[in-house]
């Protein structure tokens, strides 16, 4: 009697050292535990100096062990995924002879692409000034160029913004695609971006195709001329407008105020629509769903759920992409990849998404504003996984779109692998864009359940966490997959400005959930593992760290000024589990980051984002949250600008730090005001040190902590006093900081 052999299409593979590491953590838990009975068993009496800052001292620290057991969650069993692609087309059997279990493979039919499930690419873009089209449309084009059968493939591109100059780029994309996509195909171009592949970064190892090579470039070049001028001009021209679709843009249209646009630029089920080889093309919609003035679009989250309903009338494909505009594909296998997970006969049943991390092809070779996150994409996540799943962080994300709708899991389902839309032959193009408009009304949503049991989730600016989550309490897992060529690159912002509003924008709304019936411990409560709660958590409180850290960065210097001390002495044995805690937990920090792939460099340049991140964006965005909580203020959301002038965009190859001479921002006083306190601080301590060594064994650690925070400030000195170019900090910061310096030394330290 045969018996049926499941083909496991991925493996698991769990991270070495763990005992080891639980060793280290559980000294580290010692020695924190002595600081803190230190610390509590220490405090100066009633109305002796200092008492109030050693108790203030006292709370971070408690804080700080709070938050790093937090953090210990994904540290604990990080695993780590393999795909076997190959295996997509192979079934197996086991034959059971006599009970003998003998077991034998046998491919017995092929899974061929035929069968392989239609996909639905989702590319989000809001605005052709801080995203421009031609950085769209390369994203459009790589996504389009995957290896995957081109007629089960669907792109749609959501333009929240309305702009008739979005639209003429895709239409400049659709033609060149009929170009692009033979040409990949043949030279197996990797990656498929054309911005990517033609730029200085891309070094093509077949040299037999140059010709070929150099006559598409020179295409795109004349294509990628053409968008840009008619950026330049602002408007799409005349002769143009006599084309289909430009019709929709009528005069007095607003980004904010316009009807719904659909638009199939390519549909694949039409015969005509083939590239240079006579193969179908992936079919390729524009949607700008409808704004009104008076009705709330509920940003990103809105135009995916949009997206959602337009694509059931088109392709309805069973699986879903979504990535950003900025967020081209590098690796045409990825689709592949995501189905090894889905497919999977065995453990694929309850996969609700399947994330890739974000990464970035402009980051610096030391990750000057400690943008690449490769601690978190190599640790972090692979950690979450281990506990069912990562969070969906927005964007190179695979989901099944039965559970983006709210299909909650049951162990009966089965999906449909195979569903497509059933169009009927008089289903023309034009009669699919009139009713998916329909669907893209701006009251459409109005009492039904979208924003809260279907699709992404409303009332918050990181939507795609709550989503996520919403997803993993309906009983679905998510899977992370971080392979060795990555799956999508794209660009991080490359001023520090720009890098202080995301985070803002980050931790803002990550700790919107935290103080809402969003929290993983309220809603995944008896739903998710322990373990996954904590995780959630690790970066649902990254604004409440600010306040510990501004503290720690602040109290101590001021009151070696005023010659408080706030540690034990370095004569007395308590001083051995602050050095512990202190040197065990960046040194471990240090290996980690080295063996993610920063530098060292890259590690030391981390630190300091972190003390800026830390004292600036958290700080503003746990302002903001608890305004917004108290009904003081109402969710906003930035979009992060993809672009930078070039004498900054110079500097920041350069890896010199950008603050704008004409930036004001209060975020940099902040900054430079915590500096200016700590280089004080240690000039004042260093002149005593060196005065009475007495001293020394009494304030050591307060002169080694102002050293070190100085010591990460020193790119901050350089830009207040030393620097002349156009990104140095601007003068008015250097006068307010300095005014608040003399406030702070000023006060007393109670």
């Amino acid at each position: 009697m045969a018996e049926r052999r499941l083909v496991s299409l991925f493996g698991t593979e769990r991270a070495k050292g763990r005992t080891a590491y639980k060793l280290f953590a559980s000294s580290m838990l010692v020695s924190i535990c002595l600081v803190l009975f230190y610390r509590g068993t220490n405090i100066p009496g009633r109305g002796e100096q200092g008492r109030w800052a050693w108790m203030g001292m006292l709370a971070a620290e408690l804080w700080f062990t709070v938050y790093w057991i937090i953090t210990q969650s994904v540290r604990w069993n990080p695993i780590y995924r393999r795909t076997f692609k190959e295996r997509l087309s192979e079934m197996a059997h086991v034959s059971d002879d006599n009970n003998n279990k003998l077991h034998h493979f046998v491919a017995t039919k092929s899974r061929d692409d035929a069968e392989l499930p239609g996909v639905d690419i989702f590319v989000c873009t809001a605005d052709p000034v801080a995203e421009p089209p031609a950085l769209v449309i390369s994203t459009v084009l790589s996504v389009m160029a995957y290896d995957y059968p081109p007629e089960k493939l669907s792109v749609y591109v959501s333009d929240d913004a309305g702009s008739d100059l979005t639209f003429y780029s895709l239409w400049e994309a659709a033609q060149f695609a009929r170009h692009w996509l033979p040409f990949c195909r043949r030279h197996r171009v990797e990656p498929r971006s054309p911005a990517a592949y033609f730029s200085s970064r891309s070094h093509p190892c077949d040299t037999s195709n140059d010709t070929e090579r150099s006559l598409m470039k020179k295409l795109y070049k004349e294509m990628e001329g053409r968008i840009d001028a008619v950026v330049m001009l602002g408007r799409v021209h005349e002769d143009l407008r006599a084309r289909k679709g430009f019709s929709e843009w009528k005069s007095g249209m607003a980004s904010r105020n316009h009807q719904p646009i659909v638009q199939i630029l390519i549909d694949s089920s039409d015969k005509s629509s083939v590239d240079d080889d006579g193969t179908a093309l992936p079919t390729l919609v524009y949607m700008a769903r409808e704004k009104r003035p008076q009705h709330h679009h509920n940003f990103k989250a809105g135009a995916m759920n949009a997206l959602i309903r337009v694509s059931s009338v088109i392709s309805n494909s069973p699986v879903i992409l979504n990535v950003d505009c900025d967020m081209y594909s590098n690796n045409a296998e990825s689709i592949r990849d995501a189905l090894c997970f889905f497919l999977d006969e065995e453990k694929g049943h309850d996969t609700g998404f399947v994330q890739f991390p974000q990464n970035f092809e402009n980051t610096t070779k030391n990750d000057l504003y400690g943008n690449a996150f490769k601690v978190i994409n190599a640790v972090e996540l692979a950690g979450l996984d281990s506990w069912g799943g990562p969070l969906y962080i927005g964007t190179g994300c695979f989901h099944r779109r039965e559970v983006l709708c709210g299909r909650k899991y049951s162990k009966d389902y089965k999906e449909d692998w195979k569903r497509e839309t059933k169009r009927k032959k008089e289903d023309t193009g034009f009669i699919l864009e009139e009713r998916a408009k329909s669907l893209a009304a701006c009251t459409y949503e109005h009492n039904t359940p979208w924003g809260k049991e279907m699709g992404l989730q409303y009332g918050c600016p990181v939507e795609d966490v709550i989503t996520g989550l919403a997803i993993q309490c309906r009983g679905w897992r998510s899977v992370y997959f971080n392979p060795p060529r990555k799956g999508f690159l794209g660009v991080a912002p490359s001023t520090l400005a720009d890098t202080l509003v995301q985070h803002k924008r980050w931790s803002e709304g990550n700790i919107q959930i935290v103080l809402s019936k969003y929290c993983s411990f309220l809603q995944g409560h008896g739903k998710l593992k322990l373990g996954l709660q904590m995780g959630y958590c690790i970066y649902g409180l990254w604004a409440p760290n600010s306040i510990p850290t501004l503290y720690y960065v602040t109290i101590p210097s001021l009151s070696l000024l005023k010659g408080i001390s706030l540690f034990p002495k370095v004569s007395s044995p308590w001083i051995i589990p602050f050095a512990y805690v202190a040197i065990a937990k960046n040194a471990y920090g240090l290996v980690e980051s080295l063996a993610s792939g920063d530098t060292l460099i890259g590690w030391w340049n981390i630190q300091r984002m972190w003390l800026l991140k830390r004292i600036t964006s958290y700080l503003y965005g746990m302002i903001d949250a608890i305004l917004m909580v108290m009904g003081f203020s109402k969710t906003a959301f930035t979009i992060t600008a993809k672009v930078a002038d070039a004498d900054a965009s110079k500097r920041y190859e350069q890896e010199i730090m950008e603050f704008g001479s004409s930036s004001s921002s209060p975020m940099f006083v902040v900054i430079a005001t915590t500096a200016l306190i700590n280089l004080l601080s240690l000039t004042a301590g260093l002149q005593r040190l060196i005065a009475d060594w007495d001293f020394g064994d009494q304030f050591l650690i307060q002169v080694l902590l102002c050293g070190v925070v100085v010591a990460l400030n020193l790119p901050i000195y350089e830009a207040l006093f030393l620097r002349k170019d156009k990104g140095r900090m601007a003068p008015a910061v250097a006068y307010l900081s300095l005014g608040f310096t003399a406030v702070a030394y000023l006060l007393p330290i109670v």
